[in-house]
């Protein structure tokens, strides 16, 4: 992330936490007053932004994960229809036991000895 970047995301955040409009020129009022200079596009590219999505959305967003796993809708049939225990309990997951690493101590290293 360049530091024109940076300080135009910080000045949109300001913005929108004190409920103002964010545009270009409040975006670059901001940058300027921080005496930060930057590439003149910075400011337009967030307000463009700004303009075609809610910031505060955003930010709610941020520690959201991507798209879950979508859910698998039950076949239509007889055997959906008839009840089937079987087809409708969830797959049992298999467990592999992972290989247990060696420690130091078993190689006879050992940061005490």
């Amino acid at each position: 992330m360049s530091f024109g970047e940076l300080a135009s995301t910080y000045a949109c955040l300001i913005l929108n936490d004190e409920d103002i409009p964010i545009t270009a020129e409040k975006i670059s009022a901001i940058v300027k007053a921080a005496n930060v200079t930057v590439e003149p596009y910075w400011p337009l590219l967030f307000a463009k932004l700004a303009e075609k999505r809610n910031i505060s959305d955003l930010i709610m967003s941020v520690g959201a994960g991507g798209g879950g796993a979508a859910a698998v809708a039950a076949p239509v049939g007889s055997a959906a229809a008839g009840g089937g225990a079987a087809a409708a309990a969830p797959a049992a997951e298999e467990k592999k036991e992972e290989p247990k690493e060696e420690s130091d101590d078993d190689m006879g290293f050992s940061l005490f000895d």
